[in-house]
């Protein structure tokens, strides 16, 4: 079974938002490598699924979130069995507050 990896709008928009930090911070070139970084990291989502570890602060909902690192970033992901996709959920700054993670939606 093979799932396609779906971009929610709130996940899509924080990848926005992390290029227009570092394009503001620093060049076009270290926002452009970034942002295609956390994007390539989920490219290996679509034949292996469970790749990712068990995302331990979203326990209590019922997705069974899953996650997957690319330097400071991590990649929430759940399967949506479904929807037959794999969905992205929320790119988090590993550097923020932990606590901040429950607000993936």
């Amino acid at each position: 079974m093979e799932l396609i990896v779906y971009w929610t709008s709130f996940a899509e928009n924080k990848l926005e938002d992390i290029y227009k930090y570092y394009l503001l911070k620093a060049n076009i070139k270290i926002a452009k490598e970034l942002v295609n970084g956390i994007i390539d990291t989920t490219i290996d989502l679509e034949l292996n699924p469970n790749i990712g570890q068990n995302e331990d602060l979203l326990t209590t909902r019922p997705q069974g979130f899953k996650y997957l690192v690319y330097k400071n970033y991590k990649i929430i992901y759940w399967i949506n069995v479904n929807k037959m996709r794999i969905e992205v959920v929320n790119v988090f700054d590993t550097r923020q507050n932990p606590r901040k993670i429950n607000m993936t939606d």
